[in-house]
């Protein structure tokens, strides 16, 4: 008994270790976005917030069109994000419990995908782009992004694992088609997992720099990355300025997980091995 006992603190005790490693990066950030340069140069670092937030918020949004930036992030995001669900989706659905020639092929050929480094297709992708006339627009950094190898494996495990092929076989009988099956049977038992992939993919999306930083304009159509990018750059780094952007650019993460965060975790749990 003691011996567990000892084992659980230990176990709790990493639990808040890391709980603490993960959470002080962003209190550090708003901590110095609510003090001014000066505090940053003090023998011993601020620990607790000041009362400068107020004012270095607005001068977020006159340095650089941060709202413009905020908006282009939300668009590209949430359509991402959007896409790689229902797409990803509907191929897990088809690959997991469809019969149809080459189904095993196929689904080789779109996993074989994700391993070509995204480097590599940087310039070609970006030749399309300027056949297309989409350099400077959002479409060149949505429409590359709708679906991906990850997504449609991620969806075909959980149809695999949640849809069992009774369930669909029952539906059949009783006269639905295929699509009605994908709506009214699959999609509810994989709601979990589809909400685990839609926060990943929206913070990949969110977080995404360098195809922006290539293809859009960085005055008309910033994104959030590229607009604290030009925050960064220049002779001299106003930290202050810089990491209170970086605390509003992380908002909408945040709230995005505390509302999928029961479906997150439900998600998370599924995939996890049953004693």
């Amino acid at each position: 008994m003691a011996a567990r006992e000892r084992t659980g603190f230990v176990v709790y005790g990493l639990l808040l270790a890391v709980a603490v490693a993960s959470i002080f990066p962003l209190y550090w950030s708003f901590v110095v976005s609510s003090k001014d340069n000066s505090a940053l140069g003090e023998t011993t670092p601020p620990l607790l917030p000041g009362g400068n937030l107020i004012e270095n918020v607005g001068r977020v949004f006159e340095t650089v069109d941060f709202w413009l930036a905020m908006q282009n992030s939300l668009i590209v995001a949430g359509t991402v994000t959007f896409s790689n669900v229902l797409l990803s989706s509907m191929a897990g659905f088809a690959f997991a419990r469809l019969r149809f020639p080459g189904r095993d092929s196929l689904f080789l050929v779109v996993i074989g995908t994700a391993m070509v480094p995204a480097q590599l297709g940087v310039i070609p992708l970006y030749l399309v782009v300027g056949e297309l006339g989409w350099y400077g627009r959002l479409e060149a950094v949505i429409v590359p992004g709708l679906v991906g190898a990850f997504s449609v494996f991620w969806m075909r495990q959980a149809c695999e694992e949640a849809i069992p092929g009774e369930l669909l076989d029952a539906g059949r009988v009783d006269g639905c088609s295929t699509a009605r099956l994908f709506w009214h049977v699959a999609m509810p038992a994989i709601r979990p997992q589809a909400a685990v992939l839609g926060m990943l993919t929206f913070m990949t999306a969110w977080n995404d720099f360098f195809w922006p930083l290539i293809v859009l304009d960085p005055n008309a159509h910033p994104t959030v990355q590229v607009a604290l990018s030009r925050l960064a750059s220049g002779y001299f780094t106003d930290y202050s300025l810089m990491l209170t952007a970086a605390t509003i650019g992380v908002l909408p993460v945040i709230v995005l997980f505390i509302l999928l965060a029961r479906k997150v975790v439900d998600g998370v749990m599924r995939g996890a091995p049953r004693a």
